[in-house]
């Protein structure tokens, strides 16, 4: 497979897995939804880095160890699947009441704001699917004699300018979901049904076997 060719296929595949519904994608739609547009871009940018970090650690050779060792793979998965539970439980047992107190009528700083960038970014980076996914399907994209490495932040690279395209598009197609959030009762109840999401990733995630 030549390089041109290798590049064209596999733009070709992650297209297609970007579109595919996930936790990334129902996390980006619900920010968007319930705290506007910036944050939501926040989110995905960490995603986006995620991505890259898995990348990174797959070209470098973590990716392997946790395909290789159960213990390894068992630790970061517990740890993706805790940190999901924990997003859920707060989203079900604290939802919001009014769309003004997510910050989408005004601007709100402090330190009690969440940094929204960093949860996106942990949510990829502690999800070890993700790393087996990448030490799996990027070598299949990797002409042979290239650098496995740089090839791989290469491949990771275009997986996530596929996906803020894809997250900017979700994004503009939920602005004009905020007036129907301003409906007394939406907001709680987009926040639950998040957080049910959520703990079902969770949950799915720490009852996942290795393949």
């Amino acid at each position: 497979m030549t390089e041109l060719a290798a590049l064209l296929a596999f733009t070709a595949a992650a297209a297609l897995l970007t579109a595919t519904p996930g936790l990334d994608t129902a996390l980006v739609l619900r920010t968007a939804a319930a705290e506007g547009p910036r944050r939501a871009m926040l989110a995905a940018a960490g995603i986006a880095l995620g991505c890259l970090g898995w990348g990174l650690l797959a070209g470098a050779g973590l990716g392997a160890l946790l395909a290789a060792s159960r213990l390894a793979y068992d630790l970061m998965r517990w740890a993706g699947a805790l940190y999901l539970l924990y997003l859920g439980t707060k989203l079900i047992c604290v939802p919001r009441h009014e769309i003004d107190a997510m910050g989408l009528d005004r601007a709100e700083t402090g330190p009690a704001q969440p940094n929204w960038f960093l949860r996106g970014f942990l949510t990829n980076m502690l999800n070890p699917k993700i790393g087996v996914f990448y030490v799996s399907f990027l070598p299949q994209f990797i002409p042979a004699g290239a650098s496995v490495l740089g090839w791989s932040v290469l491949l990771a690279s275009i997986h996530n300018v596929l996906g803020l395209i894809w997250f900017g598009t979700l994004v503009l197609a939920t602005r004009p979901l905020l007036n129907a959030l301003r409906q007394p009762g939406v907001l709680r109840w987009l926040d639950r049904l998040t957080g049910g999401l959520f703990v079902a990733f969770g949950l799915k995630l720490a009852a996942a076997a290795r393949d």
